[in-house]
């Protein structure tokens, strides 16, 4: 019954936004449409290991998948629940594609607001040809768009989310940070905080990271690991000296078509400092689609999903790396306001 009851309340959903001339009735029925498939294409994993005809691989990535998903409730205090321990093959390469925009001259994200999620910052499709024609109407508007392949995504507990293709080859630590994240969304979601949400789940995905691989014991797994990390520290300070030098740009009162051409300048030199980070990290091309068109829907997605990340560590600190404390204050100030929520993480209590 776990499965019947939420696509109950989906289905509901697409039908209060009919009866009321919602616009959004389109895009709630290819949300349920999506869902179902993948509640379709799940199966048991004992089973997909057992096939003879799964290649070695695969079996050996679920078996690993299982092991870390053990670790995420067993050391991390994540949900036990039948989360991440059945397998789906979507023959596609991304579980769906997120559409972000922004105004042309504002980093401010464009937000959605859906009858059972609240207002998000993105709008997410499991068609990469709707994606798109989304993306063209928006920067027909007049946005800039930025449109992401994700590899997974979170039901926040209404369904059994299952492993998927789109990320079972992921590198081990890669593939323990995408469990613990979405497992993550389970413990605390706050409505119409898209910043709250996403780096919480990321200060739980670091975290959990680093204990799996202390566990694991294996030095060049952990090596690798952090030159991860620290391309994606300067990644990230790359992203935030611009959003500094854009922000303050936009707030001169200056002619469209003169800010139009010094925005063009400050992405060009954007790319220009990214070519020289690659240099140093000996040509390791994992970030070169984020730069082909830069624009601000791209620095808006970043910001949503790492704002917060260092308060939330604190927090993590504070506690002495006691999730269950972390996660409990965690929960009483996602029941403030969001002013005040943003305080409290400024300053701990």
């Amino acid at each position: 019954m776990r499965i019947f009851r939420p696509l109950r309340q989906m289905a509901a959903a697409v039908l209060i936004a009919s009866a009321s001339g919602c616009a959004n009735f389109g895009y709630y029925l290819q949300s349920v449409g999506g869902q179902m498939n993948v509640v379709e294409a799940r199966q048991p994993i004992a089973n997909v290991i057992s096939n003879p005809q799964t290649p070695p691989e695969l079996k050996r990535q679920l078996e690993l998948a299982l092991e870390i998903r053990n670790f995420a409730s067993r050391e991390l205090a994540e949900p036990d629940n039948e989360s991440f321990r059945s397998y789906a093959d979507l023959k596609r390469p991304y579980a769906l594609w997120n559409v972000f925009a922004a105004p042309e001259f504002s980093l401010e994200p464009h937000r959605w607001c859906f009858l059972l999620a609240g207002c998000v910052g993105y709008r997410g499709y499991f068609s990469h040809d709707e994606a798109a024609n989304f993306a063209d109407g928006l920067r027909a508007e007049g946005y800039d768009v930025y449109v992401a392949g994700v590899p997974t995504y979170s039901t926040l507990g209404w369904f059994d989310d299952p492993l998927l293709n789109t990320f079972i080859d992921y590198p081990e630590p890669d593939l323990a940070r995408i469990i613990f994240h979405e497992l993550a969304h389970q413990i605390v979601y706050v409505k119409d905080d898209t910043t709250f949400n996403e780096s919480f789940a990321v200060a739980v995905e670091l975290e959990g990271v680093r204990r799996w691989l202390a566990q694991r014991g294996d030095p060049a797994l952990k090596a690798e690991f952090e030159r991860s990390q620290r391309r994606r520290a300067q990644f990230q300070a790359l992203i935030a000296e611009y959003r500094a030098r854009l922000d303050g740009l936009y707030r001169q009162p200056i002619a469209p078509e003169a800010m139009r051409a010094r925005k063009a300048d400050l992405f060009a030199a954007m790319k220009q400092d990214y070519s020289r980070l690659k240099a140093e990290w000996g040509g390791f091309a994992g970030y070169d689609r984020l730069f082909e068109t830069p624009n601000n829907a791209l620095l808006a997605a970043v910001a949503l999903y790492t704002e917060r990340v260092p308060q939330f560590q604190q927090l993590i600190e504070k506690h002495h790396s006691d999730l269950a404390a972390f996660y409990a204050e965690v929960t009483e100030i996602a029941r403030l306001d969001k002013e005040e929520r943003e305080r409290a993480l400024r300053t701990p209590r």
